[in-house]
């Protein structure tokens, strides 16, 4: 690996690191986020429990498609 295509990684990675800030930022203006079908809510009197299980496997697909975009436009060059 060279140094050309080794800053190119860490371009795209940079990038994506800004991306995925800016989204976890928005994340909470979006009115389905943690609310769908399939995700866990336990509340109990003394005792909250959330874990967005629906919402994070989409989060994940959506992430997948992405990276493997970038990953091949980056071999591909």
């Amino acid at each position: 690996m060279n140094f050309s295509n080794l800053g190119k990684i860490l371009i795209f990675i940079g990038i994506g690191i800004v991306v995925l800030g800016g989204l976890l930022f928005l994340f909470s203006k979006i009115p389905f986020a943690g609310k769908l079908p399939g995700d866990i809510h336990i509340k109990k009197e003394n005792f909250s429990f959330h874990f967005p299980i629906t919402t994070s496997i989409i989060i994940s697909i959506v992430l997948t498609i992405i990276l493997n975009i970038i990953i091949r436009f980056i071999i591909r060059k």
